[in-house]
């Protein structure tokens, strides 16, 4: 039984399901054993899985540049500044290379297909991989701060593939059912999950540092890989064969799948709003995208302004209030669980909420609210055991447990608002724009990133 779409207030229309009937003359297929929902999962774990293991492999950092903090001179403050503020160096190079990719991706949503896009970044993240790898069994430390400017380029490469691989997966995703794009949205967090696990596991099974490091980085490449083979799986499956093909009957935004050319296509049917369209090899048009999703824009970008500035820079270096005792929770797991695993899982669990609750909805009044008010989580964190503290010396939340509330609320509001705000930008366009629609809420959300991570640099040095 499907309920009436005037059953639902207009604001809380939760837009799961695809209107009742199909506009094309043969029966859609089933998703037999969910093997998009599981090729979209794991393209999603793989989208922001290079981000998540640069940020989480702290420990490995911090001994590669621990000969910052032993030299001195006029430039010895430089360099400890250097790994002090790691983090914060990092968010930057990660997010601003971001936005000038996005760019680019938008305007050659309709000149290179989605294969060329998609393939090639996930080479490009292999081979800055494969080289971060080979470094980690490389003695650095008579050349640290070279070191640091090579992670900080092979950081800002690897972002940048890494953006225009998960924009290109998403404008493609948005073609399917909306269960797909939740599907590669929650993989995007399990993909936050699974490195902080195995920076607990290697941490905990490893003697050695670099031993640790090297089997982390190999689990990413290893990854990607696989990624790589989920992909050229997706067209030969019946299901995404029906979806692509009747995407492909639109003059636009038509994505291409390796082999997809060689499937039948779909019969014609339905309508499209020429007022729309633009020829096949043009730039999509921008501004009906624009007006669209304006609101729902603003408080993506707002969720990951505040959750960058807070997640790595802040919370990262919140120290347990006894770390001083020496045990091996307050000195040597305490950083990993609860700022790490803690965060990514609470975002893995808030954006996998959103497969059976969607509230609100695209055009109530409460998301943008509940976006803004996020941003009482900046005082929480900052009056929280950060160290080190420069200018603010005053301790509110003196205890263990409360990093731990605030990480856990802070992860959930982000994985329910943002996912919430991510599905809805592509559903409330038509459906000629919904891969370019896709590609301009990336934007949003990477130029969130963007400012957010230079406002941590700014903070960080504040507190």
């Amino acid at each position: 039984m499907h309920p009436e779409p005037d059953s639902f207030p207009l604001d809380q229309e939760p837009l799961l399901e695809e209107p009742l009937g199909s506009r094309y003359s043969h029966p859609k297929p089933s998703d037999r054993l969910h093997g998009a929902y599981v090729i979209f999962f794991l393209l999603g774990i793989g989208s922001l899985l290079p981000w998540n293991f640069f940020i989480t492999a702290k420990h490995y950092w911090m001994y590669k540049l621990q000969n910052c903090s032993d030299q001195a001179g006029p430039g010895g403050q430089v360099e400890s500044d250097m790994r002090d503020y790691f983090e914060s160096y990092i968010s930057i190079a990660s997010t601003v290379p971001s936005v000038l990719c996005l760019i680019g991706n938008f305007l050659l949503v309709n000149k290179v297909s989605a294969s060329v896009r998609i393939l090639s970044s996930l080479f490009v993240m292999l081979a800055v991989f494969l080289i971060i790898t080979v470094l980690v069994k490389v003695d650095t430390s008579a050349w640290t701060t070279p070191f640091f400017v090579l992670t900080v380029g092979c950081v800002a490469i690897v972002s940048s593939a890494s953006t225009i691989f998960s924009s290109s997966v998403f404008g493609l995703s948005s073609c399917f059912p909306m269960r797909n794009l939740q599907a590669l949205i929650s993989g995007q967090a399990m993909g936050g999950t699974i490195s902080a696990v195995a920076s607990v596991i290697d941490l905990a099974a490893a003697a050695d540092v670099t031993d640790s490091a090297l089997a982390f980085f190999l689990t990413a490449d290893i990854f990607i890989v696989v990624c790589v083979m989920v992909y050229l799986l997706l067209p030969r499956l019946e299901y995404s064969r029906y979806y692509l093909n009747s995407q492909k009957e639109s003059p636009s935004l038509a994505p291409v799948l390796p082999d997809s050319s060689m499937e039948d296509t779909a019969e014609p049917g339905g309508t499209t709003n020429s007022s729309f369209l633009t020829e096949s090899t043009g730039i999509p048009p921008l501004r009906p995208i624009l007006q669209k999703t304006a609101v729902l824009g603003f408080c993506l970008f707002y969720v990951f302004f505040i959750s960058i500035i807070i997640f790595p820079s802040l919370s990262s270096n919140i120290e347990s209030v006894s770390k001083s005792s020496g045990s091996l929770w307050s000195t040597k797991y305490f950083v990993p669980l609860t700022s790490f695993l803690l965060y990514n899982f609470a975002d893995w669990c808030g954006r996998q909420i959103t497969a059976w609750i969607q509230v609100p909805g695209p055009k109530s009044k409460l998301l943008p609210a509940l976006v803004l008010l996020r941003t009482i989580f900046l005082p929480l964190f900052i009056l929280s055991n950060y160290q080190p503290r420069a200018h603010i010396q005053t301790v509110v939340f003196n205890q263990d447990i409360y990093p731990v509330v605030f990480t856990t609320l802070l992860g959930l509001s982000n994985g329910y608002l943002g996912t919430l705000v991510m599905v809805y930008g592509p559903k409330i366009v038509p459906k000629e724009l919904a891969e370019a629609a896709g590609v301009v809420m990336t934007f949003y959300l990477v130029l969130g990133l963007a400012v957010g991570s230079a406002c941590a640099v700014f903070l960080v040095h504040l507190v």
